[in-house]
């Protein structure tokens, strides 16, 4: 029987398995936050990543992905959240999405440079190399993830890929043997990867990106378009089954929420959180005024100064 403990420990009852859920949103910077999950008018000093901290225990880079991080920035954010808390970094498109020769080693040792401080710091979470849909199972393909395993041994990997291609035996061997498995929920479309719930490693990993098929694959529409979606209850709750059975199986499990547009991602994994641990949580006070259904899980305001920075 399943039962759930304070800090994120999801467990057996018998105290047997432990896992701990790391969740919280996929990026912290969108202009479209402001009013909705951050207060319109801030006060001076104000920083968005000290803020998302004070509701969650983690979240996903996404600046990463489009620039090598520097030590400058990442040491930055030290201070700003708890000890117990976590980054997951995406790694730079160059690696992923920009595939005409594997860059070079230096690019690489950059990377790593870059986010050295936090992973001295206690704060280090997985890897996550996104792939897009068009990154089929081939061996090319699978020879790409190879290359990268070898290069990126010394982080904990998490692969997403999206197209159906790598649902077959075969090709979840090839993912196995380069790093964790991203269960992600997408738009049921054709040839598009359906929800999972594979550990390949003593982690796991999920993504979700909402469910919008008219936008998905949708030509000349702001990218923001495609991750605009609001999950319902029924949809949280199939993810609350997927994700205790992960919790039976792994130590660490994160969870982010990358249906990010006016702070739906927020949203949805502060209602998940919630079902997750039969309890009411934190949330921001413009997030529950933007979504009146998060009163039902919202817990009472508590004195000012009890969420801060370590």
């Amino acid at each position: 029987m399943q039962g759930r403990a304070e800090n994120g420990i999801i467990g057996d009852m018998a105290g047997m398995k432990r896992a701990r859920v790391w969740s919280g949103p996929a990026g912290w910077s969108y202009p479209d936050w402001d009013g909705v999950v951050y207060p319109a008018r801030k006060e001076r000093g104000f920083k968005p990543l000290a803020y998302i901290a004070r509701f969650f225990n983690a979240v996903e880079v996404n600046s990463s992905f489009y620039h090598i991080p520097r030590e400058r920035m990442t040491a930055a954010w030290i201070p700003l959240v708890p000890s117990d808390f976590r980054f997951a970094l995406k790694l730079t498109r160059t690696f992923t999405h920009e595939r005409d020769a594997f860059p070079p080693r230096a690019t690489v040792d950059a990377f790593a440079e870059g986010v050295k401080p936090i992973r001295e710091a206690g704060l280090l979470g997985p890897l996550l190399m996104q792939f897009p849909w068009s990154f089929r199972y081939t061996a090319g393909a699978v020879d790409w993830l190879r290359r990268l395993a070898e290069e990126f041994g010394e982080f904990e990997r998490f692969v997403e890929v999206r197209h159906a291609s790598w649902a077959q035996a075969e090709a979840l061997e090839c993912l196995r043997g380069v790093g964790g498995y991203c269960n992600i929920d997408q738009p049921r479309l054709r040839n598009c990867l359906g929800p999972s719930q594979h550990v390949f490693g003593r982690s796991a990993y999920v993504r979700l990106h909402g469910r919008n098929a008219r936008m998905w694959f949708a030509d000349d529409v702001p990218a923001f378009e495609r991750y605009n979606y609001l999950y319902d209850e029924a949809e949280l709750r199939e993810w609350v089954t997927r994700l205790n059975a992960l919790c039976a199986q792994a130590e660490d499990v994160y969870v982010f929420a990358n249906n990010h547009y006016r702070g739906q991602g927020p949203a949805n994994a502060l209602e998940l959180r919630a079902l997750l641990e039969g309890r009411t949580v934190d949330v921001p006070e413009p997030l529950c005024e933007t979504y009146p259904r998060l009163s039902a899980i919202a817990a009472a305001p508590r004195e000012p100064g009890l969420f801060g920075p370590r």
